[in-house]
C-alpha cells in the first residue's frame, strides 16, 4: 500500500511538472483546432501590422505556438489572445516622423472570425491603433470571455451595449477618449465584474454612471477618470462595499465631496484628483449640517494606502488631515497627495508617525512655518514635494537621513540660510533636486564629491557664485541643469562640454558669465539659454542637436555669416533662435534655406543692415519674426508670403520703405501681431489687412501712411472679443516676447500678457477723414492711438461701447464737436489725450474723466472739470475777457485787423491758392506743413 502511495505521488508530481512546462511554452504539443486556426488567419488578414508582429501566424503550423496565442493544454482550444501593444511606453520617445515606421501597433478591422474561438476567455487588444473603428458588437457573443481589454486602442464611437451579454466577464477595460455611452444599463448584465475601467470615455450623458456600478457587489476596482462627469448623484444605499480602488479624478464636479466615499471601509486607493471638490477639512467638525466643513471620517478608511486629493479647492489646516489619518494607525498609508489646494497651517512634527510613506505631495498650498525636523524619520520616503508654499526658516539637516529619496522639490517657498554638504550626506539615490525661488546659498568645498548622480538640478536664484560650481563635473547623468540668477561671475570651464553634451535643457542666464564661447554642445533636441550674461566675441558654432538657443542680451559682435552659412552640409535642427540685444553687425545672410526647422527667429536690437534676404521664404514653419530696432532697409521680400504660419511680425524701428504690402493680409492669414512702426512706409493702408481676423496688435505708427482708416477694420474679430481663459494654447507658446507701445510708453510683453492685450496704433502718420463708426465694434481693444494725424469730424458717439479701453490717444488731429457723453462709460481708462483738436462744449462728467490732468484736454474749446473754465447754463463757453498788458491794445486796434485780412488774402491766393490748381503739389505741401507742425509740437513738449 505504501508503495502504491509513493508511486501515485511520483506520477502526480510528474504530471504537475509536465503541465507547468507546457504552460511556460504555451502548449503541450496538442494541435489547435483547425476551425480556430482558420479563424485566427482570417482575423490576421484584416489587420494592419506595420512591424510584422504576427509574422509567426503563417503556414500549417500549430497555432498554439503563434505570438500572443495561448491554448488549453489538454483540449487545444484557443483560450487567450495577448495582443496588447508591447512597447506602448517606448513610443513616447519616438519623433513624429518615426512613429508610423517603428511602432508595433496593430490596426485595421476586427474580423468576425473571432467568433470561431468559442472557448476564448481572455482578449487583450489594448494600446493599439484601430483608429476610426467602432468596437464590434459581436464581441458580445464571445460568451466565455472573463477578461476584455480594449483600452487606448483608438476605438471610437458608441460602446456597444451587447457587451452586457458577457455574463462571465471579470475585467473590462474601455479606457479611451474617443469612446462614449448614452447610459450604462448594459453593465447590469456583468454580475461577476471585478474591475471596470472607463477612464477618459465620454460618460456625460450617462446619468446612471454611479448607480449601475453600485449594484455590482463583486466590484473591486472602479476607474472613471476624465469622463466629463459634472454631477454626483445621491446614493441612499451603498452596495459596492467591496471596492478597494476608486478613481474619479479629472472630472468637474465642483461640489462638496460625497460622504458615502468614507463608508467604503475596504478602500486601498482613493483618487479624487482635479475634481473641483471644495470644503474645509476638519477631524472635529462642530456639526454635520455645515456645508463648508466636512467630517472626513478618514478613521473609517483603515485599509487606505493611497490617497490623492490634489488639484481641488479644499481648505483648512493641513495638520487636521494627518490627525484624522492617524486614528487607524498611520502605518498603512504609502502615498499622500494633497497638492494644489488651499490648505494652510503648519506641518506638525508627528508627520514622522507615517513611517511607510513613500510619496508625500503637499505642493501649491499655503502651508507655512518651518519644515519639520522629524521629516528625516520617514525612512522609506522616495518623493517629497512641498514646492509653492510658505515654508520659512532653514532647510533642516535631517533631510540627509532620507536615504531612499529620489525626488526633492522645495521650490518657491521662503526658505533662507545656507545649504551645505551635510544636507546631502546620505542622499545617494537622489535624482531630482528642485530648489528654485528661495533665498538659499549652497556652500560646499572646492573638492566636494556629491554622493548622488542627478538627472535634474534646478537652483534658480540661489547664491552659488562667484566661481562656477566645480562639483558639477561629477554629475554624469544630468539631463536638466538650471542655474540662472545665481551670482556666477566666471568663464565657462573647459570640462563643461563633457556635461552639456548629455543635457536636454541648460539655463545659465542672468549671471555674469564672460569670455568667448567657441562651441555649444548639448544633447539631442536640447534647449540652451545663456542669455543676459557678458559673453563677447563672435557667435559660437552650435551643434546640430540643439533645438532652442537663446544668446540674447550679451555682447556678441561681428556678422551673422559664419553662424548661418558655415557647414551648410550639416543638418540644422534649431527651431528657436534668439540673438537679440547684442552688438551684431552686417547683413542677414542669404543662406537661410538650411534652417527650415526655425519656428522663432529673434534678431532685435542689434546693428544689422541691408535687406531681409529672399531665402527667408524657405522658413515655412516660422511663427515669430522679430527684427525690431535695427538698421534694416529696402522693401520686404515677396518670398515672405511663403511664411504662412507667422503669428508675430515685428519689424519696427528700421528703415523699410515702400507701400504697405497687400500680400500680408492675403498670405499671413493667422497673424496675431503686426508691428511696422517707425519705418518709411508710404501710401494708403491696404484694405487687404482686413483679412487678418486673428490680429490682436496692429502698430503702423510713425510712418508716412495716408488715406483713410478702412471701414473693414471691424473684421479684426480678435479685437472684438476678450479672452476668457489665461491657459496658454499651443499657438501662444509659438509667440515670442514683443515690445508694445501703449499709454505713451514702450514695454516688453510676454506670452501671457500678449494673450490679453488688444491694441491698435496708427499714430504719427498723415491719415485723414473721419473715424469710421465700424471701428467702435472692436470692443476688446485696450489701447487705441490715432494721435498726430489729419483726422477730422466728430468722435463716434458710441465710443463708449469700447468698454475695455485703457488708453485712448487722439492728440493733434482736427476732431470737432463735443466729446461724446458715452465716453463717461470708459471706466478702465487710465491714459487719455484729446489735446490740440477743435473739440467744444462740456467735458462729460464721470469719475474717470475728471481724474485726468487738464493737459489731456488743452488746445480745444472745452469747459468743465478738470479744466478751470466753467461752463454756462446752456453749455456754451463764456467769451474770455481780452487781456491788456502794459498799454498794448493790439486786439482793439483796427489796423491790426486790416493788416491781418490783407496778409491772409495775398498769402492764401498768392501761394496756397495756386497750389489748389496743382493737386500733387498741394498734397506734398500739406504733408510738409503737417510734418513741420508735429516737429514743432515735439520741440515745445520737450522744452516744457
Amino acid at each position: 500500500m505504501r508503495a502504491v502511495l509513493l508511486l501515485f505521488r511520483f506520477l502526480s508530481t510528474m504530471v504537475a511538472i509536465t503541465i507547468s512546462i507546457g504552460l511556460c511554452n504555451g502548449n503541450l504539443g496538442v494541435p489547435c483546432k483547425e476551425s480556430e486556426r482558420q479563424g485566427l488567419l482570417l482575423f490576421q488578414k484584416d489587420l494592419k501590422d506595420p512591424s510584422n508582429r504576427l509574422s509567426s501566424w503563417v503556414g500549417e503550423g500549430v497555432c498554439c505556438n503563434w505570438t500572443g496565442v495561448v491554448c488549453d493544454d489538454l483540449t487545444g482550444h484557443v483560450r487567450e489572445l495577448h495582443l496588447k501593444k508591447p512597447d506602448s511606453q517606448q513610443d513616447l520617445h519616438l519623433s513624429y516622423g518615426d512613429f508610423y515606421v517603428t511602432s508595433t501597433w496593430l490596426g485595421g478591422k476586427i474580423n468576425p472570425s473571432l467568433l470561431s474561438l468559442k472557448y476564448l476567455n481572455y482578449l487583450d487588444l489594448s494600446y493599439n491603433n484601430f483608429q476610426g473603428t467602432q468596437i464590434p458588437s459581436f464581441f458580445g457573443s464571445l460568451k466565455s470571455l472573463r477578461y476584455l481589454n480594449l483600452s487606448e486602442a483608438s476605438f471610437e464611437g458608441i460602446i456597444p451595449p451587447q457587451l452586457g451579454n458577457l455574463s462571465n466577464l471579470q475585467y473590462l477595460g474601455l479606457r479611451g477618449y474617443k469612446l462614449k455611452v448614452e447610459n450604462l444599463q448594459w453593465v447590469f448584465g456583468l454580475s461577476h465584474l471585478k474591475k471596470l475601467d472607463m477612464s477618459r470615455a465620454n460618460l456625460s450623458k450617462a446619468s446612471d454612471w454611479l448607480q449601475v456600478p453600485n449594484m455590482l457587489p463583486s466590484l473591486v476596482e472602479l476607474h472613471m477618470a476624465g469622463c466629463q462627469l459634472d454631477h454626483i448623484p445621491p446614493l441612499p444605499l451603498i452596495n459596492f462595499t467591496s471596492l478597494a480602488i476608486l478613481d474619479l479624478s479629472e472630472n468637474t464636479f465642483d461640489s462638496l465631496m460625497p460622504r458615502w466615499v468614507f463608508s467604503l471601509r475596504n478602500l486601498v486607493s482613493l483618487s479624487l484628483k482635479g475634481c473641483g471638490f471644495q470644503g474645509s477639512f476638519s477631524s472635529h467638525p462642530q456639526n454635520n449640517s455645515s456645508l463648508k466643513e466636512l467630517d472626513l471620517s478618514l478613521h473609517n478608511l483603515c485599509e487606505l494606502m493611497d490617497l490623492d486629493l490634489s488639484f481641488n479647492n479644499f481648505n483648512g489646516n493641513v495638520s487636521e488631515i494627518f490627525n484624522s489619518l492617524s486614528v487607524c494607525g498611520p502605518d498603512k498609508l504609502k502615498s499622500l497627495s494633497l497638492g494644489s489646494n488651499n490648505f494652510s497651517g503648519h506641518l506638525a512634527e508627528h508627520v514622522e508617525n507615517f513611517k511607510n510613506l513613500s510619496h508625500l505631495d503637499l505642493s501649491a498650498n499655503s502651508i507655512s512655518g518651518p519644515i519639520p525636523v522629524s521629516l528625516g524619520n520617514l525612512s522609506v520616503l522616495t518623493e517629497l514635494l512641498i514646492y509653492d508654499n510658505q515654508f520659512n526658516g532653514t532647510l533642516p539637516e535631517s533631510i540627509s537621513q532620507l536615504k531612499m529619496l529620489t525626488v526633492l522639490d522645495i521650490s518657491y517657498n521662503s526658505l533662507e540660510g545656507v545649504v551645505s554638504e551635510v544636507h546631502f550626506t546620505y542622499l545617494t539615490k537622489l535624482k531630482d533636486f528642485v530648489g528654485e525661488g528661495n533665498s538659499l546659498a549652497l556652500n560646499t568645498s572646492r573638492g566636494w564629491l556629491p554622493p548622488f548622480q542627478l538627472n535634474r538640478l534646478w537652483l534658480d536664484y540661489w547664491h552659488l557664485g562667484p566661481e562656477f560650481p566645480m562639483w558639477l563635473q561629477t554629475q554624469k547623468q544630468l539631463k536638466l541643469l538650471s542655474l540662472p540668477n545665481t551670482g556666477i561671475s566666471d568663464t565657462i570651464p573647459a570640462w563643461f562640454p563633457n556635461i552639456s553634451s548629455q543635457l536636454v535643457a541648460l539655463n545659465l542666464s542672468h549671471n555674469q558669465l564672460h569670455g568667448e564661447i567657441k562651441n555649444i554642445v548639448a544633447g539631442f533636441q536640447s534647449a540652451i539659454d545663456l542669455s543676459s550674461n557678458q559673453f563677447n566675441g563672435s557667435l559660437p558654432f552650435v551643434s546640430s542637436s540643439v533645438s532652442a538657443l537663446d544668446l540674447s542680451n550679451s555682447s556678441f559682435s561681428g556678422s551673422l555669416f559664419h553662424f548661418f552659412c558655415d557647414r551648410m552640409d550639416e543638418p540644422k535642427n534649431l527651431s528657436s533662435l534668439h540673438l537679440g540685444d547684442n552688438l551684431l553687425t552686417g547683413d542677414i545672410p542669404n543662406c537661410l534655406m538650411n534652417w527650415k526647422r526655425l519656428v522663432m527667429l529673434n534678431l532685435k536690437s542689434n546693428n544689422l543692415s541691408g535687406n531681409i534676404p529672399s531665402s527667408i521664404g524657405y522658413l515655412k514653419r516660422l511663427s515669430s519674426l522679430q527684427l525690431h530696432n535695427n538698421q534694416l532697409s529696402g522693401e520686404l521680400p515677396l518670398s515672405m508670403q511663403n511664411c504662412t504660419d507667422l503669428l508675430v511680425v515685428d519689424l519696427g524701428e528700421n528703415k523699410f520703405v515702400g507701400s504697405p504690402l497687400t500680400w500680408i493680409g492675403k498670405s499671413l492669414s493667422i497673424l496675431k501681431v503686426l508691428n511696422i512702426r517707425s519705418n518709411n512706409l508710404q501710401g494708403d493702408i491696404p484694405y487687404e489687412l482686413c483679412y487678418l481676423k486673428s490680429l490682436q496688435i496692429l502698430d503702423l505708427a510713425q510712418n508716412n501712411l495716408s488715406g483713410t482708416i478702412p471701414r473693414c477694420f471691424h473684421n479684426f474679430s480678435a479685437m472684438a472679443t476678450f479672452p476668457n481663459s489665461l491657459i496658454l494654447t499651443f499657438a501662444d507658446y509659438l509667440m515670442d516676447n514683443v515690445i508694445l507701445f501703449t499709454k505713451g510708453r514702450g514695454a516688453e510683453y510676454g506670452r501671457i500678457m500678449l494673450k490679453l492685450v488688444k491694441s491698435m496704433d496708427l499714430s504719427d502718420n498723415m491719415i485723414y477723414g473721419e473715424i469710421p463708426e465700424e471701428l467702435t465694434s472692436l470692443v476688446g481693444l485696450q489701447s487705441l492711438n490715432l494721435s498726430k494725424n489729419l483726422l477730422a469730424g466728430r468722435i463716434p458717439s458710441n465710443i463708449g461701447d469700447m468698454k475695455w479701453l485703457e488708453s485712448m490717444d487722439f492728440l493733434m488731429n482736427q476732431f470737432s464737436g463735443e466729446i461724446p457723453p458715452s465716453t463717461a462709460s470708459l471706466t478702465f481708462l487710465s491714459h487719455l489725450n484729446l489735446s490740440y483738436n477743435n473739440l467744444t462744449g462740456q467735458i462729460p462728467k464721470s469719475t474717470q474723466l475728471q481724474s485726468f490732468d487738464e493737459s489731456c484736454f488743452i488746445g480745444n474749446e472745452l469747459c468743465g472739470a478738470p479744466l478751470d473754465k466753467n461752463c454756462s447754463a446752456n453749455g456754451v463757453i463764456p467769451q474770455p475777457a481780452v487781456e491788456q498788458h502794459r498799454g498794448y491794445h493790439l486786439l482793439e486796434d483796427g489796423w491790426f485787423y486790416l493788416s491781418l485780412g490783407l496778409g491772409f488774402m495775398f498769402g492764401f491766393w498768392g501761394v496756397l491758392g495756386s497750389l489748389l490748381l496743382n493737386m500733387p503739389w498741394s498734397i506734398a505741401f500739406s504733408r510738409f506743413l503737417n510734418s513741420m507742425v508735429f516737429k514743432l509740437y515735439g520741440v515745445i513738449v520737450d522744452y516744457i
